[in-house]
């Protein structure tokens, strides 16, 4: 009986390790009922990104168009496990002005190795990095240093919601984004 007990508990526990990783967190900071949203900020708006061609370009010269931001990196699951739905976004809106540019945060992760990986798994947004001191901005308007998280912000550069982890905050991902982008 105590070796039953013992591989449910393990089970159990095995579980509830999976969940977090898939879901970090069920909320995101904006609220649907909440239309007054503020600025991105500058210092994410204004910051040097580099494409993995080696070219820089900023967040704000996305001006005019819905953008939606994902920190990530190749070895995390729930990143990889959002990127088939964040391939349909962009294919479903790219032709409304809607825009995915995913910032890799790995500092030992060549642009050699994210164009590998970006061929292995066909995406079709921009992939860039950024500086350590970005992500540490990032996460400070997040509160959380976790991974993935994205960042949807509208065509005049207001924040409109962040959202944590994989799970739901993945599906309330999709949900904003479709109904921003069907307005």
């Amino acid at each position: 009986m105590k070796f039953s007990l013992k591989n449910i508990a393990l089970v159990l526990t095995i579980g509830w390790l999976i969940f977090g990783l898939i879901s970090c967190t069920n909320t995101a900071t904006k609220s649907e009922q909440n239309k007054d949203y503020p600025p991105a900020p500058p210092i994410l708006m204004q910051a040097a990104l580099t494409k993995t061609d080696g070219s820089n370009f900023k967040l704000e010269d996305y001006k005019g168009k819905v953008i939606l931001v994902n920190v990530w990196a190749t070895w995390c699951g729930p990143c990889r496990q959002e990127i088939p739905e964040l391939i349909k976004l962009q294919n479903a809106y790219q032709s409304k002005g809607f825009e995915i540019i995913g910032l890799d945060l790995d500092d030992g992760e060549t642009p050699e190795m994210i164009k590998e990986f970006e061929s292995q798994m066909k995406i079709n947004y921009l992939l860039a990095r950024g500086s350590e001191k970005l992500f540490q901005e990032f996460y400070r308007v997040s509160q959380r240093d976790a991974i993935p998280q994205s960042f949807l912000i509208d065509r005049e550069g207001k924040l409109l919601g962040v959202f944590i982890g994989g799970g739901p905050n993945l599906k309330r991902l999709i949900e904003s984004v479709n109904k921003l982008m069907a307005d």
